[in-house]
C-alpha cells in the first residue's frame, strides 16, 4: 500500500511562508509530478512528506496512519536525490547494501533484494565497481537501486536526471516509466520540467509561490488549463495569449474579436461573460498553420525562424505589436522581415477572464 493524503499543509521558516494550505490525495501505486517554476515549494512539499522538514500546520497520512511527527526514517519512504549521494569509497554492492545492513536484515534476504534490483535496473556488471568509475546515468541507476532495495511504501524523487545531459535524460525516462509499471508502487516526483511531467505523470500538480494551481493529468492540463499560468507553463513552446473582447455570448458559441480586426466565434459558451468584456485569448503555437490561398489569416512580421528539419518555428510580431509564435509542421523556407499569414482553429482557443482564471465552458 502507499496512499499519501496531505490536509491543510503549510510551512513558514521564519515570517516567510513557502506552502499555503496544500491539499492532496495520492492514490496507492500512482506516478504524481510535483512541476513548477524555481521557488515555487515543490521540493518543500517532498521534504515534508519525506520528513525530513516538520510541516507548521497540517497533518500527513500514510495508509491511514498519521505521521505527521514520525521521523523519516520510520514512514517506510525511500527518497532518490538530485546529487547520487553515493559513498564513493564503496563499490555498488556495498552502497547498494548498507541501508539494509544497518537494518539488520539477513544476509540472504540482502544478497536477494540486491540481486533483483541488479537485474531490474541491469547493473549486475557494475556491482564491483566504485562510483566514480561509472557514468552519470550508470550512478543515478545505482541510486534508483539503493531505493529499490529496501521495499518502501512509496519513493520519493527530487529532480534525479537534472544533471543528466539531455539524452540521457530521455532515455532514463522512459526507464523509469517501465519501472513504476513493473514495481505497481507509489512514485512522487519534483521537477521543473515540464516535459518530464507530461511524459511520466499519471497526475500532475502545478505548484506556483506555495500554491496549487491545478491538479489533473496531463492531458487534462493540456487541453482545459485552470488559468493562464498551466496554460503558460504546460506545454511547449508555451501558450500564445492575444488581448481580445467579447462580442457575443450565446449558449451555441461564443464571438470575440482578437487583436482588434479578426472576429471569432469559439464553438463553446463562455458563462458570466458579457459583450464588451475584456478577455484573453490563448492559441497553442502547435495549432497554427500557414493560411491557405485565398484564405483569410493573421499578418504576421517574422522576426525570427527556427527550422528545426520536422517542424519550423515562427517567431513574428502581429500589427497591434503582440508577439505571435508559431510551430508549422515540415520544412519551410521563411526569412526574418518577410511577411506572412497565420491562422488557426476557433475551436482550440482558450479564453481566460481579467483575473486570469480559464472562462468556464471555453
Amino acid at each position: 500500500m502507499g496512499r499519501i493524503t496531505l490536509e491543510k499543509i503549510t510551512k513558514s521558516f521564519g515570517a516567510v511562508k513557502v506552502l499555503h494550505g496544500i491539499d492532496l490525495d495520492i492514490a496507492d501505486g500512482e506516478f504524481v509530478v510535483f512541476v513548477g517554476p524555481s521557488g515555487c515549494g515543490k521540493s518543500t512539499l517532498l521534504r515534508q512528506i519525506a520528513g525530513l522538514d516538520k510541516p507548521t500546520s497540517g497533518t500527513i497520512d500514510i495508509d491511514g496512519a498519521r505521521v505527521t511527527d514520525v521521523p523519516a526514517s520510520d514512514r517506510g519512504l525511500a527518497m532518490v536525490f538530485q546529487s547520487y549521494a553515493l559513498y564513493p569509497h564503496m563499490s555498488v554492492k556495498q552502497n547498494l547494501a548498507f541501508g539494509l545492513e544497518n537494518a539488520r536484515l539477513p544476509r540472504p534476504e540482502i544478497e536477494a533484494r540486491i540481486a533483483e534490483a541488479a537485474r531490474m535496473l541491469e547493473i549486475g556488471d557494475y556491482l564491483q565497481r566504485r562510483p566514480g568509475q561509472l557514468s552519470g546515468g550508470q550512478r543515478q541507476r545505482v541510486a534508483i537501486g539503493r531505493a529499490i532495495v529496501r521495499n518502501p511504501t512509496a519513493f520519493l524523487l527530487d529532480e534525479p536526471l537534472s544533471n543528466l545531459d539531455a539524452e540521457l535524460r530521455i532515455s532514463m525516462r522512459a526507464e523509469l516509466s517501465a519501472l513504476h509499471k513493473r514495481l505497481k508502487t507509489t512514485m512522487i516526483y519534483v521537477t521543473h520540467d515540464q516535459t518530464e511531467a507530461m511524459t511520466l505523470a499519471d497526475r500532475i500538480v502545478v505548484l506556483r509561490k506555495g500554491k496549487v494551481e491545478q491538479i489533473g493529468t496531463p492531458l487534462d492540463l493540456y487541453n482545459r488549463p485552470a488559468n493562464r499560468f498551466v496554460a503558460g507553463f504546460i506545454g511547449a513552446p508555451s501558450m500564445n495569449f492575444l488581448s481580445g473582447n467579447i462580442v457575443s455570448a450565446e449558449a451555441s458559441g461564443t464571438t470575440v474579436t482578437v487583436l482588434g480586426e479578426e472576429t471569432l466565434t469559439v464553438p463553446r459558451p463562455a458563462e458570466g461573460t458579457t459583450a464588451g468584456q475584456p478577455v484573453t485569448v490563448g492559441v497553442r503555437p502547435q495549432h497554427i498553420r500557414l493560411s491557405a490561398d485565398g484564405e483569410r489569416g493573421i499578418k504576421v512580421t517574422i522576426d525570427l525562424v527556427e527550422g528545426l528539419g520536422s517542424e519550423t518555428v515562427v517567431h513574428g510580431k502581429v500589427a497591434t505589436g503582440e508577439q505571435l509564435l508559431a510551430v508549422l509542421q515540415g520544412q519551410h523556407v521563411l526569412g526574418a522581415g518577410s511577411e506572412i499569414r497565420l491562422t488557426f482553429d476557433a475551436r482550440d482557443l482558450h479564453l481566460f477572464g481579467q483575473d486570469g482564471s480559464r472562462i468556464r465552458n471555453t
